[in-house]
């Protein structure tokens, strides 16, 4: 594939989603879920609110429901994350959006590029919020390997 400005914008952002992806995958089903800051703020809930503003859907995007597992929640941010690849290989960066949602009221991005270029911010932030408790993750993932060969040991 060439390398042209919607092929780079895609690997930046892809990137940045596998970025995401890879410091949660692995965890048991309630970590994900532990509320990280006073808010109630969750990994979960951010990787569903990155996977809603793919298709600027859901106002609840920071609330997935409950029953829904956390690999339900990363299997719903890689399908849209897919979704949105496709419609971007072929589309005009400079065209004007169809649609904009109504709760953002007079503010809106003139052109496909700055939407790109949003999502592919709020992800690096977002992915940036991860890292801040990148840490206290990676000793948690030492604890799960520590006890799986415990495990397998018996």
């Amino acid at each position: 594939m060439a390398d042209t400005e919607p092929t780079t914008l895609l690997r930046v952002l892809n990137g940045k989603r596998r970025h995401v992806l890879g410091i949660l995958e692995g965890l048991d089903e309630e970590a994900p879920r532990r509320p990280v800051l006073p808010s109630g703020w969750t990994c979960l809930g951010l990787v569903h609110h990155l996977a809603i503003e793919e298709i600027l859907g859901s106002e609840d995007a920071w609330r997935p429901a409950p029953e829904k597992t956390a690999e339900e929640i990363f299997a719903l941010y890689r399908r849209e994350g897919e979704l949105a690849d496709t419609f971007l290989a072929g589309a005009d960066l400079d065209a004007a959006p169809r649609w904009w949602p109504h709760f953002f009221a007079d503010w809106r991005y003139d052109n496909l590029r700055e939407i790109v270029l949003h999502v592919i911010t709020e992800t690096a932030t977002h992915a940036g919020h991860l890292d801040a408790d990148l840490p206290r993750w990676a000793e948690y993932k030492r604890q799960l390997e520590v006890e799986d060969q415990a495990h397998e040991s018996w």
